[in-house]
């Protein structure tokens, strides 16, 4: 099973910083609750076993003093939670989020031998899926190890993933993006054609890996978005006036965003709801999620996102030589001339 990771080679993970962390259940299993409500309320229903992911999350500043959470959720088969070190610790990261594997595991499996001895001694098991605490605040003992893990398997995958928080801005992004994910998860389940990556696509010649709305390829108009870095402000605003138009007029835009100019008209017609179709320099990688601004256009089948290369887990700048092979991509999926 691959690890998840995002480690920052040279950086000191004992040392103050803000960081999103991300634990999956094993085999992805939803071992942590249910998503009730539907698209309109959603939120995750946690079982006993949820319950005890949330409060060990809490309990980290009694184990690693100096550290504070500061917006986590339980979805049914995975944990996000975003974690301030306020101050340098004596074990990094990974130690904190290997209390928190290790600390839930404890209570679990205190829990089944406890309900395992009650039912030895002819008293009945809770249901399964139920919550009962003892008097003195012990864990809960709602969930049966058999039945909500097939046997006895790990509750938690290999490795965890992690991304630091540098930039203005990110903190107040990623816990809105924590505190959405039960409506993500939910709109995703409404519309799970939309955000299926599809790895065995072939267009115009060329292999593909997409995900998004693919009928907008059989549109009848599909025009390039492609602009030079030397294009004038008072010529990119002419560009984008009248790429904008003919959108809304049914077109669907194509852009490999690679100038500034052309991120900046891929950026307008994704606020106007209008259709586009993103090409990307990186390939989707095992359970690709679009980001917060092309998850919702997405949703409302207005973006699709095509990838002709296999995903890399290196950051580069992108070539010369890719750069042409977008635009030239771009052009053979279009219908149209590039808009002068």
């Amino acid at each position: 099973m691959e690890r998840m990771h995002r480690r920052c080679f040279d950086w000191d993970y004992r040392g103050r910083g803000i960081y999103m962390v991300t634990v999956t259940a094993f085999e992805h299993r939803p071992l942590f609750g249910e998503l009730v409500g539907g698209e309109a309320r959603p939120e995750v229903r946690r079982s006993a076993l949820g319950e005890m992911v949330a409060r060990c999350w809490e309990e980290l500043p009694t184990r690693h003093p100096g550290v504070r959470p500061l917006a986590s959720v339980v979805m049914p088969e995975h944990f996000h939670g975003v974690l301030f070190v306020q101050k340098a610790q004596e074990k990094p990261l990974g130690a904190m989020v290997g209390f928190l594997k290790a600390h839930t595991t404890s209570l679990f499996l205190h829990g089944a031998s406890a309900m395992a001895q009650d039912t030895t001694h002819g008293a009945s098991a809770p249901a399964q899926g139920t919550a009962s605490a003892s008097a003195q605040g012990g864990p809960a003992q709602g969930v049966l190890w058999p039945a909500a893990c097939g046997g006895r398997r790990p509750i938690w995958a290999p490795g965890y993933h992690d991304r630091i928080l540098f930039r203005r801005g990110q903190l107040e992004r990623m816990v809105a993006y924590v505190r959405d994910n039960p409506r993500r998860l939910a709109v995703k389940r409404a519309h799970p054609e939309l955000f299926r990556v599809v790895r065995d696509l072939s267009l115009a010649g060329q292999p593909f890996a997409g995900i998004g709305n693919h009928f907008l390829l059989q549109w009848p108009v599909r025009v390039p978005i492609q602009c030079s870095r030397k294009l004038s402000a008072e010529a990119l605003a002419r560009r984008q006036s009248a790429l904008l138009a003919l959108a809304r007029k049914g077109a669907v835009l194509i852009s490999p965003c690679i100038s500034p100019g052309e991120k900046q008209i891929a950026r307008a017609a994704m606020e106007e709801g209008l259709p586009l179709v993103v090409l990307l320099e990186n390939g989707f990688p095992p359970l690709y999620k679009p980001p917060r601004v092309y998850f919702e256009a997405c949703a409302r089948g207005h973006l699709l996102m095509l990838a002709p290369w296999p995903h890399h887990a290196g950051r580069w700048a992108i070539t010369r030589e890719r750069c042409l092979a977008l635009n030239a991509l771009a052009k053979r999926l279009s219908t149209e001339e590039v808009c002068a």
